[in-house]
């Protein structure tokens, strides 16, 4: 399909406008709920991935987050979030190798009024990425040492959000669009881990039907658009070759029976993100169990 006309479908849907439908479901969207959605969720995978990641038990994603501080008119706001991203491989002994460990802590400011749905939103955010390992980046061979070998980069990101409400879709909408920067990295990074990148994300969270009264209402589907292109010198790739491009998909859905996990299905394209694997480039279609506790 035309990534064009992707595009502009994207846009119409986020902008469609809210006329002769009931709003009466309608509530002042709460930063907390806006930092929610830009912060991500945990999630474990079932082992049934289709595409060319190595066999797998499950990946996991625990991101916790705690907020610091909101100010009392609610426009200010801090997070902090030790995330973890583990895999166990289809392997003798089932090893876990070289896990993620991703803590950052970002802040958030609102432009707007709180007591609006819509509105704009700045963050601020550093992250420091590695692998708990400290073995040569590069075995005899001169490859990439993936079983031991460190990995560490530290990165700012800033950026804005946009949230909207869609009346004729009974939905949230959400555009996020940021630039991350790594200043410091292990030097064997140089020339082969891109360290300024644009990422955009575009997400829909779609409240039940005929709850419009309910308080906190939970989305019953939500999806994600995520896009990151890759900036600078990397292993050769001219400046506008597609192996620069991270694309993902992820579509979740709350069944009624469920509390706070539901199922998801995702597709990945792009460099892997699991530390010092990041030279592998995946194709990957995943399911399994995520928790997405916002409540609207």
């Amino acid at each position: 399909m035309n990534k064009a006309f992707i595009l502009i479908m994207i846009i119409a849907f986020y902008a469609y406008p809210c006329k002769a439908q009931d709003s009466s479901w309608k509530k002042p969207l709460s930063l907390s709920a806006i930092s929610q959605v830009n912060q991500g969720n945990s999630y474990i995978t079932f082992p049934t991935d289709i595409g060319n990641l190595e066999p797998l038990w499950f990946e996991a994603n625990l991101i916790p987050n705690f907020n610091i501080r909101k100010s009392k008119n609610s426009r200010v706001m801090g997070v902090l979030t030790p995330q973890i991203i583990l895999r166990m491989y289809q392997e003798e002994s089932y090893p876990v190798r070289t896990p993620s460990y991703m803590p950052h802590v970002t802040v958030y400011y609102r432009l707007t009024e709180k007591e609006k749905s819509s509105g704009i939103s700045l963050f601020g955010r550093f992250k420091h990425h590695s692998n708990g390992q400290q073995g040569s980046f590069f075995t005899d061979s001169l490859k990439i040492n993936l079983e031991s070998g460190n990995f560490a980069a530290n990165k700012f990101e800033g950026g804005i959000i946009l949230s909207n409400t869609n009346t004729r879709f009974k939905a949230f909408q959400f555009f996020a669009s940021s630039i991350e920067i790594y200043p410091w990295c292990v030097e064997e990074l140089d020339e082969i881990y891109s360290k300024f990148r644009w990422n955009n994300t575009f997400s829909v969270f779609k409240l039940p039907l005929g709850e419009g009264n309910e308080n906190q209402q939970k989305a019953v589907v939500s999806l994600k658009i995520e896009t990151s292109w890759m900036f600078g010198e990397v292993n050769s790739w001219n400046n506008f070759s597609l192996d620069r491009l991270n694309l993902g998909l992820t579509i979740h859905y709350l069944p009624k029976f469920f509390e706070d996990i539901g199922f998801f299905v995702q597709y990945y394209h792009g460099q892997d993100y699991y530390n010092i694997y990041f030279e592998h480039h995946l194709d990957v279609l995943r399911f399994g169990l995520m928790t997405e506790k916002l409540r609207f």
